[in-house]
């Protein structure tokens, strides 16, 4: 018997020490759970099983679920492709691509999208993004005003967009079978004219231009639109 405790005693100390907890590393297991099995399996008590400690002890270095979410969408803004910013161009264009990368990013993992409506990230990717917009609005001439309420709607619709059409687990179906209820509606609507003179098109046109289509005409809206006065 005392042979036995010594031996579990020799082993539990032969165990490599646990890393340290550290606000990066409980960000950097989040997102290679995200990656590898979807946001829906993030939650602090799965977390704290990888790290191997207790999900009370996460608290200390991110306060709730929505701060880690929003850290982890931070970090995978990293591959947001910030080169048109300085590259040569119309400014609109160049605009629309940062956007559109943007956008790919929250259509790759949607879950963090709808986070992203509700918990904005404040890290060093997402503020390096609001510097890249606010340059091209400013190098196309967009009054400093406009352009501070202008980014927010062209992110939010990028958002919006990934969020409303991304299926929320990638295991479901393509969203667009989610649409078919709609479809039909439409297409019943004889005592309305008004849909039923637009019929399909309502919904017709690929996704990629759809987005592209709003984003002119949010860009040109945000540029030919004055902030209303004494705001």
């Amino acid at each position: 018997m005392v042979e036995d405790m010594s031996s579990e005693s020799k082993s539990r100390r032969e165990r490599p020490a646990k890393p340290a907890l550290t606000r990066d590393g409980i960000v950097a297991t989040a997102v290679e759970l995200v990656r590898a099995e979807g946001l829906g399996r993030v939650t602090m008590r799965r977390l704290a099983h990888e790290l191997d400690t207790g999900a009370a002890s996460l608290y200390v270095y991110v306060r709730n679920t929505a701060e880690l979410h929003a850290a982890v969408l931070d970090e995978l803004l990293g591959v947001v492709d910030l080169e048109p910013v300085t590259a040569a161009g119309d400014w609109r264009e160049r605009l629309e691509q940062v956007l559109t990368s943007y956008a790919g990013v929250l259509f790759e993992y949607p879950g963090l999208a709808q986070a992203a409506l509700v918990a904005r990230p404040a890290g060093e990717h997402y503020l390096d993004l609001l510097e890249g917009v606010l340059a091209l609005l400013a190098e196309g001439g967009v009054p400093q005003a406009q352009a501070a309420w202008g980014v927010d709607i062209l992110l939010h619709f990028a958002t919006s967009s990934a969020a409303e059409h991304a299926p929320t687990d990638p295991r479901q179906g393509p969203p667009e079978a989610d649409a078919g209820p709609l479809v039909r509606a439409l297409r019943a609507s004889e005592n309305r004219p008004h849909l039923a003179a637009h019929g399909d098109d309502l919904l017709s046109g690929p996704g990629e231009a759809r987005l592209s289509w709003g984003f002119r005409v949010l860009i040109n809206g945000v540029l030919a639109t004055p902030r209303p006065e004494g705001d």
